[in-house]
């Protein structure tokens, strides 16, 4: 399946678009809300592990709906080393299928949810993880990645 194009603006305010990746893995990955324990685990994981997917080709870019300004914080205070990028509309996290109903403390509400896709060098998806637990997804990301570069 074709992955769905972008243009939005990382932590720095440059703006990235999908096909500027062409040629090389792209591992796509949704989240919900900088500095929040669950997707600070996640992009310390993300960050701790950047050479084992730079070895492959791959880039890692994050996307959530906080701004250019939170992701810029979040990305100086834990030392981040990949892309965040403000999708402040959600336009995109839906596009992704990403953007769900959830429900918390008998409460529900649209918000993001914690998937990542696989995106192989000639643009089109091809492995998605749903609704992934923060402190192991990496290590099955990046199993994913080899399986599939085998």
């Amino acid at each position: 399946m074709k992955a769905f194009d972008f243009n939005l603006p990382d932590q720095n305010g440059n703006l990235h678009n999908l096909s500027g990746y062409r040629g090389k893995w792209v591992i796509l990955y949704f989240y919900p809300k900088d500095d929040t324990p669950g997707c600070t685990k996640e992009a310390c994981n993300f960050r701790d592990n950047v050479n084992e997917f730079e070895k492959m080709g791959a880039v890692i870019i994050g996307v959530s709906k906080d701004s250019v300004a939170s992701h810029k914080k979040f990305a100086d205070k834990y030392n981040l080393n990949f892309i965040l990028l403000s999708d402040p509309e959600h336009n995109v996290i839906e596009e992704y299928g990403s953007w769900i109903k959830q429900k918390f403390m008998g409460k529900e509400y649209y918000g993001t949810s914690r998937d990542t896709y696989i995106i192989n060098p000639e643009g089109n998806i091809v492995k998605t993880y749903k609704k992934i637990n923060p402190l192991t997804s990496v290590k099955e990301i990046l199993s994913g990645l080899e399986g599939l570069k085998s």
